[in-house]
């Protein structure tokens, strides 16, 4: 990925954000003292290439933890000699709504908010040449939001948390989503045994004399 764009992988990866809600992140939404991503917008793209801020999939705002190391790049990315934040309105919902206001992260080269068919065009489907991944659907930016929920699964993080850092108002739908996902019963109860006891088999031993041993 180009340098530009960096960020804007981890911010996939590391909080699931939809690619219009990464397009949308401005930075007043990054909490850096809380540690809390404010998802309040996407960048809609209409059929007429005319764009708009509009209010996340499912029409609800939510929060989501920042991590540590998500906030220091962005803190990087964001700094004055590299990419700041960049001044953009657009109208509100519809191309005829409301001019809205917003200093967003991520901009193109012409500090301009980010076209979705440009730039799966000429920014992700390049960098995944690059990397020698397929240019496929199934590798486009939603990928990421899949790797975002696969970690959380795999590290034991509650399906209605995830649901809720994901935007889904039904944890059914999740579960349903990335069950495949999902450690079996079998891994879950290893990875909890070894995690309590660690894996040396001395740490059993009873710290008592031998001779009142039986």
């Amino acid at each position: 990925m180009t340098e530009r764009y960096a960020a804007m992988v981890a911010v996939g990866a590391r909080l699931g954000l939809r690619q219009g809600e990464a397009f949308g992140l401005a930075v007043d939404d990054v909490d850096f003292l809380r540690g809390v991503v404010h998802v309040r917008r996407q960048v809609k793209l209409f059929r007429d290439r005319r764009m708009v801020f509009a209010l996340p999939k499912g029409g609800k705002e939510r929060d989501i933890p920042l991590p540590e190391s998500l906030r220091l790049l962005l803190a990087e990315h964001m700094r004055p000699e590299k990419y700041p934040p960049v001044q953009v309105t657009l109208p509100w919902r519809v191309p005829e709504g409301e001019p809205v206001p917003a200093r967003l992260v991520f901009t193109t080269r012409q500090n301009t908010p980010i076209n979705r068919t440009e730039w799966n065009r000429f920014v992700w489907k390049p960098a995944l040449v690059r990397a020698d991944v397929p240019a496929t659907r199934e590798n486009g930016f939603h990928a990421l939001r899949h790797h975002f929920a696969s970690v959380l699964l795999e590290r034991g993080v509650d399906v209605r948390a995830l649901a809720e850092f994901l935007g889904h108002a039904d944890p059914g739908f999740t579960l349903r989503t990335y069950t495949h996902l999902m450690p079996s019963s079998r891994d879950r109860m290893r990875l909890a045994i070894d995690g309590a006891w660690g894996h040396d088999a001395g740490a059993c031993a009873l710290d008592v004399p031998s001779e009142r041993v039986s």
